[in-house]
């Protein structure tokens, strides 16, 4: 299996035979609730592909329904032709912009496309909504990666170690946001260090973090937590007290890491 970061969170994931495309946002602008006063986005840079020139996409997964991870404009772009995976909220998002064939899946469901088998597993409650990350796993050569955009819950890691170990790559968070009201929205390197210790991979891959300019009012009032440095000590900590050699993957936007599982962690 193969990762390439595009940006924030969006990732095209490939398989010996499959490329997906994961929670796109390939085009400016990304506005919230259709108020660029309260809440507009933008690329600093423009990201590595457009719609148009992505490789052949044989499925796109979405984790929410929010624009940061189902993308309106990136969609409306792309052949409607294309499978979709994704959260209930999601979905009905999907379906109005004319996706052909689109399956919203609930916690725990797992299918199998091709050569991958996506398991949805539950996310973060936003609000009323939880939503989704995956776990994917690569048939050919086991390779399993978890992927979730917010905050991993405690209630999830002993399913997954039960059912999924090992898990060999961490697509998570690990700066973190904290909203008015709502508190620690994206996991902090402190979260993030717990899931790294309850699940134990052999690598960790940050997402959330873009080159993107935040404006409008509610940008304003969104507060960081952490940093890349603090995460990178923290992981540094818990190898040497437990004797492992977990590593900390950061690749550029447009960059592609192997997931291999050949080394130990």
């Amino acid at each position: 299996m193969k990762l390439t970061r595009l940006d924030l969170n969006s990732w095209l994931v490939q398989t010996q035979r499959q490329t997906f495309l994961l929670d796109p946002w390939l085009v400016d602008p990304l506005v919230f609730f259709g108020l660029p006063w309260f809440l507009r986005l933008e690329h600093r840079q423009p990201p590595p592909f457009t719609p148009e020139t992505l490789p052949k996409i044989d499925g796109i997964l979405l984790s929410q329904g929010q624009p940061d991870h189902c993308h309106p404009p990136t969609l409306q772009r792309l052949d409607k032709q294309i499978p979709v995976l994704a959260s209930p909220a999601a979905a009905r998002v999907v379906k109005r912009l004319g996706f052909a064939a689109v399956q919203a899946l609930d916690p725990w469901q797992g299918v199998q496309w091709g050569d991958l088998r996506i398991t949805a597993v539950p996310g973060a409650p936003l609000g009323p909504v939880r939503e989704l990350g995956f776990l994917l796993e690569e048939l050919s050569t086991q390779t399993r990666l978890y992927y979730e955009p917010h905050l991993s819950q405690p209630d999830v890691r002993p399913r997954l170690q039960q059912e999924f170990s090992p898990i060999h790559t961490l697509l998570i968070p690990v700066v973190g946001q904290i909203f008015p009201l709502l508190g620690e929205v994206i996991m902090g390197p402190e979260r993030a260090l717990q899931v790294v210790a309850a699940l134990r991979p052999q690598q960790v891959i940050p997402t959330a973090m873009g080159e993107v300019n935040y404006q409008g009012w509610f940008a304003a009032q969104i507060r960081p937590l952490g940093s890349l440095e603090e995460f990178r000590e923290k992981l540094g900590s818990l190898n040497a007290a437990t004797g492992r050699s977990i590593r900390l993957c950061c690749p550029a936007p447009g960059e592609t890491v192997s997931l291999s599982v050949a080394a130990k962690a």
